[in-house]
């Protein structure tokens, strides 16, 4: 029996092209550039494993059962609270948290918020519906976040060597406020940015 690697490869094509830059694989640079990389990569793959998993074995049965409004108004909260919490906390609090559990939940939390009605998600679920192989569909969609997380940890640590610790801080903060604002803006309004 030979198994059928159509799925698998492109949905790796897919995830990889259309995540490359997005805004999962920024805030994987930016965790990594203020924590340890492995935590974080850790954190995220488990975070893409959980919601892009379900996303491929359920291949799309509850996603009309969720109305977007919710998913970004609890995205646009959170990446609200993530950005006023970096930038208010004290800097030596930031530089400190190196703890791999508290790492490793913070970034499957932030992936898992990021992830939720995603375009990535609605793709899992529409080639998992298509090919009706979910198992070949998440394993593409893993190989691909492996890969595009992997670059990020590693540009976020280069980064971290490169710009000094409040740079990053205030960059970091103002990006979870920016996406905060675009989640927000979202639900209210029904249109569809990121």
């Amino acid at each position: 029996m030979a198994l059928d690697l159509l799925p698998l490869l492109s949905t790796f094509a897919i995830v990889a092209l259309a995540e490359f830059g997005d805004k999962t694989q920024i805030a994987v640079v930016s965790l990594s550039a203020k924590h340890r990389p492995r935590s974080v990569f850790i954190g995220a793959l488990l975070a893409f494993a959980l919601v892009d998993g379900v996303s491929a074995l359920i291949g799309g049965a509850i996603a009309p059962f969720i109305p977007a409004f919710w998913i970004g108004l609890v995205a646009g909260i959170s990446f609200l609270i993530f950005g006023a919490f970096t930038l208010f906390s004290k800097e030596d609090t930031i530089v400190k948290i190196k703890e791999h559990s508290k790492t490793v939940t913070t970034s499957f939390f932030l992936i898992a918020v990021m992830e939720l009605g995603d375009k990535t998600q609605l793709a899992v679920i529409a080639l998992s519906a298509e090919y009706g192989a979910p198992i070949q569909v998440f394993l593409g969609v893993m190989l691909a976040f492996t890969l595009l997380t992997a670059l990020g940890a590693v540009f976020g640590k280069i980064i971290s060597r490169s710009i000094s610790a409040r740079y990053i801080k205030v960059g970091a903060s103002l990006i979870f406020v920016v996406f905060g604002v675009l989640f927000l803006f979202e639900a209210f309004s029904g249109v569809k940015l990121l």
